[in-house]
């Protein structure tokens, strides 16, 4: 009975932090918040790898991971985002672009739950990933305009209700073994991430945006390798200079 909470336990610490990074953002912490919702991500990351090694995977983990998702990664997000940058914006635009996100979120999500994806792939942007770029994002807020922040919200939330394929790496497995070292990475992550709060939360940022583009891309250069295809069967005498 207990091993099969493990899992959930992990889940539930996500749900935990994404509160607390609600709460943080509220009071102005706007980096520590940004590391709660990153070591949130972590978390998210390990419950499912920890219910596969343990073969204690089941509809109520399932359900459970994705309701802490839209607080973590959506609402979380959404509202340090807001607190940071969008209060000088137009009310009507800032509210809007706050609500989306959460908004396509929650629908990704629900997505993912219902539908069949592509073995390897994730269809639209994973709102972990979503929510990791927005969180560590706000902390270039004296770098970026205001104007361009809600720009790239608003371009996070259509991503993640896209059909843009993105890599699945949630299939890698976890040895058993590792289950037990599981809190202790967890343990030093928080460590570090508390003592460097802003450092670590940029420096995140990089592979997550590498992450976002890279699914775009891959579905630009798979678009034109198909009417680069479709061509040649409309004009088979079609030579490639």
């Amino acid at each position: 009975m207990i091993t099969k909470s493990i899992p959930n336990m992990f889940t539930i610490g996500n749900l935990a932090l994404g509160m607390i990074a609600l709460i943080l953002a509220l009071n102005g912490k706007y980096s520590m918040a940004a590391i709660m919702i990153i070591i949130a991500m972590l978390l998210d990351g390990l419950d499912g790898r920890v219910a596969r090694a343990l073969h204690v995977q089941s509809e109520f983990g399932k359900e459970l991971d994705s309701l802490s998702d839209v607080i973590s990664f959506g609402a979380a997000p959404a509202l340090l985002m807001y607190m940071v940058t969008l209060q000088s914006m137009p009310e009507s635009i800032a509210w809007t672009a706050t609500v989306i996100f959460p908004i396509c979120g929650a629908i990704r999500l629900a997505r993912f739950n219902v539908r069949a994806g592509t073995t390897g792939y994730f269809i639209g942007l994973p709102i972990p990933a979503a929510g990791g770029v927005l969180a560590t994002l706000s902390l270039f807020h004296n770098e970026i305009s205001g104007t361009y922040m809600i720009i790239i919200m608003l371009l996070l939330s259509y991503l993640m209700v896209s059909r843009v394929k993105y890599p699945n790496f949630k299939k890698v497995g976890l040895p058993k073994k590792a289950v037990l070292g599981a809190p202790i990475v967890i343990v030093i992550a928080v460590a570090i991430a508390v003592i460097f709060p802003e450092q670590i939360s940029k420096l995140i940022f990089i592979p997550l945006v590498i992450y976002a583009i890279y699914g775009v891309k891959q579905n630009i250069e798979t678009a034109l390798r198909r009417r680069r295809h479709k061509k040649k069967e409309e004009d088979p005498l079609h030579l490639d200079n």
